[in-house]
């Protein structure tokens, strides 16, 4: 055991942010690689491998395993919008903001790329090799980001996803404020918020595809304009439209946060939300049910031995999407 030891602490970070990132890179990777391949499934079989139901529930799974492999270290947000509001709400440093960004971005990226390698003789059978963005038959860059339905102007789609994403921050906050009604097992609360993108996908996902995590589009987006769609997923609609996934999340996700505090939160006799950012960082002792009791156990002996290393997981930090 002695030289797993040694391994281990040689191979592990030492940067409490550089760890914090790499999860933020791996959680999100997860997200977009379970959720954009459900999507290249269905659409590539024409819906023989896969529909509308099975790609929603690929990525309510999709959260919730990019959750747990982001939660212990970073909070699991794989999503720039819940990190900024958690900079806003005070539950996060600002100046961990961009890195935490450009992690999810890339790990978006990333995952698109995998997906298109995985997929790639697919897409050639599917479309002959013309890659083709916005409508018709053999349309494919809808795969990896996300287009609107042709009669949907650009303004409902910005409310669309400034709707979705409050919803989804709204819901978060609920689910992981310690003084509301919500789980206390930490593997309960990842597989919650995945419920919580499920819902969403079933009743707000018809418009535009519900993206409501600017990472989850812009990070494919750029993947397909390199990998031969061209200038075309940005110059959709005159490029007015590829800013909207990432303009509409921001603001929703402020204002769920805002929506779920004003009308439930700040009303708890036990409200604590004012508290900084140290005192929402609780020790780590299980991550839950969910989780193998041997990988319980060692997380928990980690943090226990640890207290410089405390997790972000049950203090409101962890909030995630799409």
């Amino acid at each position: 055991m002695a030289w797993r030891t040694r391994i281990k602490d040689r191979i592990r970070i030492k940067n409490q942010l550089g760890r914090e990132t790499l999860a933020e890179f791996i959680g999100t990777f997860i997200l977009l690689l379970i959720g954009d391949g459900s999507v290249a499934q269905s659409v590539l079989s024409r819906n023989a491998s896969g529909a509308y139901l099975s790609v929603n529930l690929a990525w309510g799974l999709a959260v919730t395993m990019g959750v747990f492999f982001a939660g212990g270290v970073s909070g699991g947000h794989i999503n720039p919008a819940v990190s900024l509001t958690n900079c806003i709400l005070g539950r996060l440093p600002w100046f961990k903001l961009l890195p935490y960004m450009l992690a999810q971005y890339l790990g978006a990226f990333t995952a698109a790329a995998v997906v298109f390698a995985v997929y790639n003789d697919a897409l050639n059978n599917f479309d002959g090799g013309v890659r083709i963005t916005g409508y018709g038959a053999n349309a494919t860059a809808g795969i990896f980001s996300t287009f609107p339905k042709e009669y949907v102007s650009t303004w409902t789609g910005l409310g669309d996803q400034i709707v979705g994403t409050a919803l989804l921050v709204g819901c978060i906050q609920a689910i992981t404020d310690k003084n509301n009604f919500s789980p206390s097992d930490r593997g309960i609360k990842a597989i919650s918020i995945g419920f919580v993108v499920l819902a969403i996908g079933l009743s707000l996902g018809h418009n535009c595809g519900y993206a409501i995590n600017p990472a989850r589009d812009l990070g494919p987006r750029i993947l397909t304009s390199i990998a031969g769609w061209g200038v075309s997923p940005f110059s959709f609609r005159n490029y007015n439209w590829f800013w909207v996934p990432i303009v509409g999340p921001h603001i929703g996700a402020i204002l769920g946060a805002w929506m779920y505090l004003l009308f439930s939160g700040i009303h708890s006799e036990n409200d604590s939300w004012q508290s900084d950012s140290s005192d929402l960082q609780l020790d780590t002792t299980t991550i839950g049910s969910s989780v193998t009791s041997l990988n319980s156990m060692r997380v928990g002996t980690y943090h226990r031995d640890r207290p410089q290393y405390k997790s972000h997981w049950d203090n409101g930090v962890g909030i995630t999407k799409f």
